[in-house]
């Protein structure tokens, strides 16, 4: 089963009319795109390699990444 996390990407719209996304809590995360979605992708690609590289050299992961819980509580409505 594979782990999901929550990351915060500062995205900047470029002079040049490129998009640049940074991340504080995953640092060296960089990524650059001609659009928002594209940035977005990329941004998540490296995300992905970064945090397999952290656990594949038996590193902590940064504090501030935020696992997605793995059960979620749901209220259900049931008509009667």
């Amino acid at each position: 089963m594979s782990n999901e996390y929550t990351i915060h990407l500062k995205i900047e719209h470029l002079p040049e009319g490129e998009y640049l996304a940074t991340c504080e809590d995953l640092p060296g995360l960089v990524a650059q795109g001609r659009t928002i979605s594209e940035t977005v992708g990329i941004a998540q690609d490296i995300a992905r390699k970064l945090i397999e590289s952290y656990i594949e050299h038996g590193e902590k992961l940064p504090h501030t990444l935020k696992k997605i819980a793995d059960e979620v509580e749901l209220n259900v409505a049931v008509g009667a």
